[in-house]
């Protein structure tokens, strides 16, 4: 990732699921320069800030601290993203219940949420209640696939100053109807585009099926569209790198955010892949109806990695 200005204060909030890889990620991120600070109450945060060291942060969140609240992490973000001397992002460790369920079994440790009941109703109770910090996250690592040392490879291909291949891009779809996803710098609206949900053998398909994503394309404004925005996006990345944003979101919106906002935001990630760009793609409505598996995931790049 391209590293902010000299004048502004780099700050990772890391936070995720008990078992999750925090600690893992945390200890990464200290590895490659930050200043590194686990389990830090949200209402030091703010004060730690006004300190006048510039070195890059990174701050574990665990939802076991005493003033911790989705509310407050999420009102911390905003607060720190408007603040002009700093450049906030927050990572999220996700991983799925059952892979906890056996981490948590294979080390014999209680879950801090159950602490005298089965790790399985802490692992739900905390999934629970960080499911608004998920969904608000800048950057979200699945990790039940990765071991300790592949999820520091993630984080150090991310994050790390010689080993990261540039900005991180993120490619939101969503539903109008829900809002729009936090953070984002740019946002194109796909609801012109033809409609599979009025097709009844594409109505609960998704855009990540073919034939859902071969209707959309067949629009004749469909081509033209995804060249255009792939063209802006591509010309405005440059310049957010020359400013020293590690991270750029862009978010692709329809009415239920199943098919058409899906289809494009894939259309776009490939493109821009192509170009050298690393890019993560977060498909919220799908997560949030359970539709599809593993929505969230990064997209290898196809050409030469951009600085």
């Amino acid at each position: 990732m391209a590293a902010p200005d000299a004048e502004t204060q780099r700050v990772i909030l890391v936070t995720g699921p008990s078992g999750a890889g925090r600690t893992t990620a945390i200890n990464a991120l200290e590895d490659l320069g930050f200043e590194a600070i686990d389990n830090l109450p949200l209402g030091l945060i703010p004060r730690l800030i006004d300190g006048v060291s510039l070195r890059p942060m990174a701050l574990g969140i665990d939802a076991r601290g005493r003033d911790f609240s989705p509310e407050g992490l999420l009102d911390l973000q905003a607060q720190l993203s408007n603040d002009q001397r700093v450049t906030v992002e927050l990572l999220y460790l996700d991983c799925r219940a059952e892979v906890l369920l056996r981490r948590f079994s294979e080390t014999r440790r209680r879950h801090p949420l159950s602490p005298d009941d089965a790790p399985g109703e802490g692992i739900a109770r905390e999934m629970e209640m960080l499911a608004p910090v998920r969904s608000g996250a800048d950057l979200l690592i699945e990790t039940s696939d990765l071991t300790p040392h592949d999820l520091r490879a993630q984080v150090q291909r991310w994050f790390g100053s010689e080993t990261g291949q540039g900005m991180a891009v993120a490619l939101h779809s969503f539903s109008y109807k829900r809002g729009l996803p936090n953070g984002l710098d740019m946002v194109f609206d796909c609801r012109f585009l033809h409609n599979p949900f009025w097709q009844k053998d594409l109505r609960k398909l998704t855009g990540l099926d073919a034939a859902v994503s071969d209707y959309v394309s067949r629009d004749a404004r469909h081509a033209p569209f995804i060249e255009k925005v792939t063209d802006l996006v591509a010309f405005v990345l440059p310049a957010s790198v020359e400013e020293g944003k590690a991270h750029f979101s862009v978010g692709f919106g329809c009415t239920g955010g199943q098919h058409r906002s899906v289809a494009v935001t894939e259309c776009v990630a490939a493109a821009l892949a192509l170009q050298g760009w690393r890019v993560s793609i977060r498909h919220r409505e799908l997560e949030r109806l359970g539709l599809a598996a593993e929505t969230s995931r990064i997209v290898k790049t196809g050409g030469e990695a951009r600085n």
